[in-house]
C-alpha cells in the first residue's frame, strides 16, 4: 500500500510533463482514494477499460489517453459521464500521460515498441524527440512486406505497407500512435522505412515520390507497451500490485 501523492509524485519525476506542450493535462486527471494496493494500465480510459479495472479491484488506473483534451467540449454528458461517474463511484485514480508517455528513453511508447519488435534505437527526432530512427538488430529484411509480416505477426494485427521499391531496409524510423505527419522527417532522416500507427492520404503519395516504405501497424496496437511498462515500473518500486489490461480496439 502507498498514498496516492507519493505515486502521483513518482510518476511526474519519471515523466517529466513540463517538458512537453500537450494536447490535453498529464498527470493525476480524476482524484480518488488516498491509499493504493492495486494498480491498472490500459491505452485508452475508455468505459470498458474502467469497468474492468473495478472487477480488478485496483485502486487507480493509469494510461497514455486520458478523458481531456484541448478543444474538447467541456459538458459533463454522454459518454464522459458514465466515465466519470465509475470512477467517482468506485473512488479510483486516473493518471494519464500522453507526449511524456512517448517519448520515455526507456520505458515509453516507441522505446517499448522497437524493444518489441527487436530494433535497436541510434538516435531520436522530431518535435520532442518523439520519433526513433535505427536498425533490425540482427534481423535482416529483405523488403518492406518482410518488415509488415514481422510486425503483423509480432503485434498480432494486419499492417498496411505501401513498398514503392522493394529493396532491403537497413535504416528504419518509427513513431507510436497517429504519427503519420512524421513521415517527411523520417525521409528526410535517411530512413528506408517508416513505422507508426496510422496513414492518411497523402502518406502513399510520399512513400512513392521519394521512395521509402511507409507501414501503418494501428494506433492502439502500436501503443499497448509504453503505460505497461511505467505503471509496472512504478509499482514495483512501491510495492503494489499491478495489471495491465487490453480493451482490443482494431483502429
Amino acid at each position: 500500500m502507498t498514498d496516492a501523492k507519493q505515486l502521483t509524485s513518482a510518476f511526474e519525476a519519471l515523466m517529466q510533463p513540463a517538458r512537453f506542450k500537450d494536447y490535453g493535462p498529464n498527470g493525476l486527471q480524476v482524484q480518488g482514494r488516498d491509499q493504493i494496493r492495486k494498480l491498472v494500465s490500459g491505452v485508452t480510459a475508455s468505459k470498458a477499460l474502467i469497468e474492468a479495472a473495478i472487477d480488478a479491484k485496483a485502486d487507480g488506473i493509469f494510461v497514455h489517453h486520458g478523458l481531456f483534451w484541448r478543444g474538447q467540449d467541456g459538458r459533463v454528458v454522454g459518454w464522459m459521464r458514465e466515465r466519470l461517474k465509475l470512477l467517482l463511484a468506485h473512488d479510483i485514480n486516473l493518471w494519464a500521460y500522453h507526449l511524456p508517455l512517448d517519448a520515455h528513453p526507456t520505458l515509453g511508447n516507441n522505446a517499448q515498441l522497437g524493444k518489441v519488435l527487436g530494433f535497436e534505437i541510434t538516435d531520436w527526432f522530431g518535435e520532442n524527440k518523439l520519433a526513433c530512427l535505427g536498425h533490425s538488430g540482427p534481423l535482416v529484411f529483405e523488403n518492406a512486406q518482410k518488415l509488415a509480416d514481422h510486425v503483423a505477426l509480432t503485434l498480432g494485427r494486419r499492417v498496411t505497407c505501401i513498398d514503392p521499391v522493394g529493396r532491403e531496409l537497413s535504416r528504419l524510423a518509427w513513431c507510436t500512435g497517429g504519427a503519420q505527419g512524421y513521415f517527411e522527417e523520417a525521409i528526410a532522416a535517411g530512413a528506408d522505412a517508416f513505422l507508426t500507427g496510422e496513414i492518411s492520404e497523402p502518406q502513399m503519395h510520399y512513400a512513392h515520390e521519394m521512395g521509402v516504405a511507409f507501414l501503418a501497424c494501428g494506433h492502439h496496437a502500436s501503443e499497448r507497451y509504453g503505460a505497461q511498462a511505467v505503471a509496472s515500473h512504478v509499482a514495483q518500486s512501491f510495492g503494489l500490485a499491478h495489471q495491465f489490461i487490453d480493451i482490443d480496439n482494431p483502429a
